[in-house]
């Protein structure tokens, strides 16, 4: 039952990833000519400042995961239940302090931002940050349900919630930015399904899981060991918002909010890209946390590293390709001329973090080893060094600026640092690793170059031409990687569910 619940869990990760991003590239164009530039700056804006306030996770929604995954190796069902109770006692406290500082993010708008926003955006900025704190306030003690789902590997139920989730929302904001509505109803509905997913976590562990919550019990000695293994991830997540958030709000500072509407929509596609790593090692904590915890040797770990990496790179090689060659007419046909400079910023994200996104799997082993010091430490350090840059290079290129702050410090610390801890402390086989890559990549790199001198003499100035560059490209890089860059584990692992679905559909 727990193999089906992974595969399909993985496989429903991959339904939900491209549902939302279908969504987002055919609801984006819309929702940035329904709300304008300016308008959605703001909401962006707003978003990321809110957005640090999530860090007051402190990592504790990961330990849930660790933790309630270890207890149900070692058969401890009681410890499971205190554990439950004494977090959401922790969460409750967190929700009421991240309201209490996000009221003093709400009364100092005007200093942070009254240089480069009008009276009017400074008004609706309050709004939306107001709801948004109500929101956050909430997710803190109702998220722990999330987690134990995570947790128990019920991966159907909270894929099918976000599908629905996902289109609701959608058709929803749709009618109401027809309507004219714009931000402010955009966060009232986002806060509206927020609280509906996070209510119905709770009802799936009380009465299909059947967890009880149990206070009274509150261990002192396991909370020592739960934050130290919380404050690492929690650093994680500091660094995570410096890198992903910070841009908007410096360039919110030093520009203004048409500045950070261009960064947004390349953010956007930087998170999109990430989804498409992050789906498969997503569902793997608990199963390598089990792994771990039975004593299962370096090189079984090294094993699944490499061979995820390799299932993440069949994909990522593909993406990154394709928009490589097709990005920045894609961006300027779907968002408008004015959005140009967001292919550029986005294509500083996507090179130098796809080494990461394939190896995130490293992050997964780190967790489940309770070994995050090293990592933590150095991101923070480069996350740090990343803020300066993006500082000092925004004054003088704007979100572009911003972008070689952040790719700099994603190839100092995650690619060149991070490979040598792996290799050296960790004990995985980066070298290998490497070795299989290289390979992989010859037909992208071979194809990027041919595409590139053809696509010089060729004007892509509508949607039909795109898509006919873009199909014939697929037509040519699928098949060309299939026999030169995938062994026959990974021709099996996509080919046979395609048989399969092939010839059910034969028999009807």
């Amino acid at each position: 039952m727990a193999v089906n619940q992974l595969k399909a869990g993985a496989a429903l990760n991959y339904v939900v990833l491209g549902l939302s991003n279908l969504v987002g590239l055919l609801y984006t164009p819309y929702m940035l000519r329904m709300m304008g530039q300016s308008e959605y700056g703001l909401y962006s804006l707003v978003a990321s400042v809110i957005a640090y306030l999530t860090i007051m996770d402190f990592g504790f929604g990961n330990a849930i995961i660790r933790y309630t995954a270890k207890f149900r190796a070692e058969g401890k069902l009681q410890e499971q239940y205190s554990m439950f109770g004494m977090f959401l006692i922790l969460y409750s406290i967190i929700g009421c302090v991240a309201f209490l500082v996000g009221l003093g993010l709400y009364f100092n708008i005007d200093s942070l931002f009254g240089d480069t926003m009008t009276d009017y955006e400074l008004g609706r900025a309050r709004i939306l940050m107001l709801i948004m704190i109500v929101n956050l306030a909430f997710t803190f003690p109702l998220g722990i349900f999330g987690s134990i789902v995570t947790a128990y590997e019920d991966f159907v139920f909270q894929k099918v919630v976000q599908i629905i989730r996902i289109v609701l929302n959608t058709v929803v904001m749709i009618c109401l930015l027809k309507m004219g509505y714009r931000a402010v109803a955009m966060v009232v509905v986002q806060t509206i399904f927020n609280l509906g997913t996070l209510l119905l976590n709770y009802f799936y562990c009380r009465y299909k899981i059947h967890i009880k919550i149990l206070f009274g019990h509150f261990q002192w000695g396991f909370l020592k060991e739960v934050a130290v293994y919380s404050f690492w991830i929690f650093l994680n997540a500091i660094m995570d918002r410096i890198y992903w958030s910070t841009g908007q709000f410096v360039l919110g500072a030093i520009s203004g909010t048409i500045a950070v509407a261009v960064f947004a929509v390349a953010i956007q596609f930087q998170s999109m890209y990430m989804s498409f790593s992050t789906a498969i090692a997503g569902v793997f904590l608990p199963r390598v946390t089990a792994m771990v915890t039975t004593h299962k040797t370096d090189r079984e770990l090294s094993d699944l590293f490499i061979r995820t990496g390799r299932i993440q790179y069949i994909i990522l090689a593909f993406i990154l390709s394709g928009f490589i060659l097709f990005g920045k007419q894609f961006i300027i046909l779907w968002a408008g001329p004015n959005y140009a400079d967001s292919y550029i910023i986005a294509l500083l994200f996507f090179i130098p973090l796809t080494v990461p996104l394939i190896q995130n799997m490293g992050i997964t082993i780190l967790q489940a080893r309770n070994q995050m010091k090293f990592r933590s430490i150095l991101y923070i350090c480069i996350a740090l060094a990343s803020l300066v840059a993006q500082i000092i290079l925004a004054r003088f290129w704007g979100g572009i600026g911003c972008a070689i702050g952040t790719a700099g410090a994603l190839v100092l610390g995650q690619i060149l640092i991070m490979n040598i801890y792996y290799q050296k402390r960790q004990h995985l086989n980066i070298v290998q690793f490497w070795k299989e890559i290289s390979k992989m990549s010859i037909v992208p790199i071979l194809l990027i170059i041919l595409s590139s001198l053809l696509l010089r003499s060729i004007q892509i100035d509508n949607f039909v031409k795109l898509s006919i560059g873009i199909i014939i490209f697929s037509i040519i890089y699928i098949p060309s990687f299939w026999k030169f860059g995938m062994n026959n584990y990974e021709r099996e692992l996509i080919g046979s569910p395609v048989k399969n679905l092939f010839l059910r559909i034969c028999k009807q």
